[in-house]
């Protein structure tokens, strides 16, 4: 597979050498509208080619499949434009900003038969992807209750930087910056934990939305400070089971931290993932009478990079699919109607 990488900012350099690192991929390209930018990370990493517009890399043509590493607001012209040209798309999350974006993508890639996948980071997670295993297994019966949580704490520690002055977290406060907010930036990544947990998808939802004052009259500079900082999500899904989902950037003592709790009528499970590792535990069989939590041994797995180069090389689309991305994005969408209309609302 020849790989053009399209968007050279900081996410870039993962796929760079994630796909550097696989038996048959070339990357033989690297596209930015700062081309500068473009020459600058190209030589970084030993890329032959660069090109200042994804255009200009569509007219050359010598390429197979593009990775799609823009900001959020414009993967949907990218990958639409590459989609048109023939191009097989590695897409960053979240696949468009809005899910009726996110559905025309599904379909264009439906139609033209291309391997189109989505970057959801947390499925590399070996412990994930055991657990739902053990519940497509029937290990724990029927699924009742899930938790979910992803806790953030930059918000009061400068861990990861000064919100307060640098750019790089400033725009994440501001809906006027193409800002969705706690919801629109990590609510993607912990609803999928749970629905691909549990293995199944989500019927209807509550939200609750809170933006919390940071700053004299609620702005830095041009930053208007009005993306939402925490969000909570009452879910019924698909196989009856109950949950809650919630995800904040005020989790004092938590960097980047991801859980995930499910119970059913043999026993429950439950991962924690963060920047130490992660770790995966079970209570079940005669644990159940002792409320013994036991750890669970896990095996590596395969990359979303490797799976999207296995794709490419067999024909077959893998998962995380461009359909998969656009019923998240529904559910995100969703989300800011439940809370300004204070109702539930249908996923269907």
């Amino acid at each position: 597979m020849r790989l053009v990488i399209l968007g050279t900012g900081n996410m870039a350099a993962a796929h760079a050498a994630h796909f550097a690192s696989i038996e048959g991929v070339d990357v033989v390209a690297a596209a930015d509208v700062d081309f500068a930018r473009a020459k600058a990370f190209a030589k970084a990493h030993g890329i032959r080619k660069t090109f200042g517009s994804l255009e200009d890399a569509l007219a050359w043509g010598k390429f197979d499949a593009i990775a799609n590493v823009t900001p959020d607001r414009f993967h949907y012209e990218t990958t639409m434009k590459a989609m048109a040209a023939g191009k097989h798309v590695f897409c960053e999350k979240p696949l468009a900003t809005n899910h009726a974006h996110a559905e025309e993508m599904a379909d264009a890639a439906d139609a033209a038969g291309l391997i189109c996948m989505v970057n959801l980071t947390y499925r590399n997670v070996a412990e994930l992807q055991r657990f739902r295993a053990i519940i497509e297994a029937g290990e724990l019966g029927t699924i009742r209750h899930v938790e979910a949580s992803y806790l953030q704490s930059w918000l009061v520690s400068k861990a990861w930087g000064d919100w307060r002055t640098d750019k790089t977290w400033l725009w994440r406060l501001s809906r006027d910056h193409g800002s969705n907010g706690t919801l629109g930036d990590i609510g993607i990544h912990i609803l999928d934990f749970a629905v691909f947990g549990i293995g199944s998808e989500i019927d209807r939802a509550f939200c609750r939305l809170k933006t919390f004052e940071k700053a004299p009259e609620g702005r830095i500079g041009e930053y208007v400070l009005d993306a939402n900082d925490s969000f909570t999500m009452s879910l019924e899904f698909a196989s009856g089971a109950l949950g809650v989902v919630h995800a904040t950037r005020w989790a004092t003592g938590y960097l980047n931290t991801l859980r995930l709790r499910a119970y059913g009528e043999m026993g429950g499970i439950e991962i924690q993932h963060g920047m130490d590792g992660s770790s995966l535990r079970m209570c079940a069989g005669e644990d159940i009478e002792t409320q013994v939590w036991r750890d669970v041994w896990v095996e590596p797995v395969p990359t979303n990079y490797h799976r999207f180069a296995e794709a490419v090389r067999t024909g077959v689309t893998g998962d995380p699919d461009f359909r998969h991305a656009a019923n998240l994005q529904k559910v995100l969408d969703l989300g800011f109607v439940s809370d300004e209309k204070r109702a539930e609302v249908s996923v269907k």
